[in-house]
């Protein structure tokens, strides 16, 4: 699943009903929770980079509560140890973990433009501690295994406005995540959709 608001095309903010909670689904269902709207943003920031070097910027959450991200990482895993996976969007994200030292990360996508990019970023940034892999992290490959954390500033967030049954994708996201974290592994989260309640109810089967 793509990091949808990791990259220029803005976070995934979404309205809600006037009925119930998150638990009952009362997301308005967005363009900004589909595939074909992601693919066609890192097609454009694919292009923009390939003809002017633009890099994009962190637009979500901003670069203060990235910060306290790469700081708690930091506190909480050595650098040495830290097995890291990243939903990837336009990469900006985690060349800036990269940059702090972390020696060992792994971003996703599934969208074969956005790892194009984040290909073209590292490169230019001169990194060699990143690897990349276009997954749908609702079905991830047995591969995407064992990792001391998992990053999410966006994707959950994207997830949640699908207009296909978004339900059941936030069930299979959580499913996924049991899978490819570690036992007593982290998972950082970042929502502008959700309080901190709703995601411990959200992920307290995981």
């Amino acid at each position: 699943m793509s990091a949808g608001a990791d990259g220029g095309g803005g976070a995934a903010v979404a309205v809600r009903s006037a009925e119930g909670s998150p638990g009952d689904d009362s997301f308005v269902p967005s363009a900004l929770g589909t595939r074909e709207h992601w693919d066609a943003v890192y097609e454009r920031e694919l292009q923009t980079f390939q003809e002017h070097g633009y890099t994009g910027e962190i637009c979500w959450p901003g670069p203060e509560s990235v910060n306290r991200l790469i700081n708690w990482n930091n506190r909480h895993v050595p650098l040495r140890l830290a097995n890291i996976f990243i939903f990837c969007g336009n990469a900006i994200f985690f060349v800036a973990v990269a940059k702090f030292g972390f020696s060992n990360i792994t971003g996703i996508d599934y969208s074969p433009s956005a790892i194009q990019l984040s290909g073209s970023i590292i490169e230019k940034e001169g990194l060699s501690n990143i690897k990349l892999k276009v997954e749908d992290f609702l079905n991830p490959s047995t591969k995407l295994s064992g990792f001391h954390i998992c990053i999410d500033k966006g994707t959950f967030d994207a997830i949640s406005l699908n207009p296909d049954n978004a339900v059941e994708k936030r069930k299979q996201y959580v499913r996924s995540l049991s899978r490819v974290l570690r036992v007593k592994g982290f998972f950082l989260i970042t929502s502008c959709n959700w309080t901190k309640e709703e995601l411990l109810n959200e992920f307290s089967e995981g």
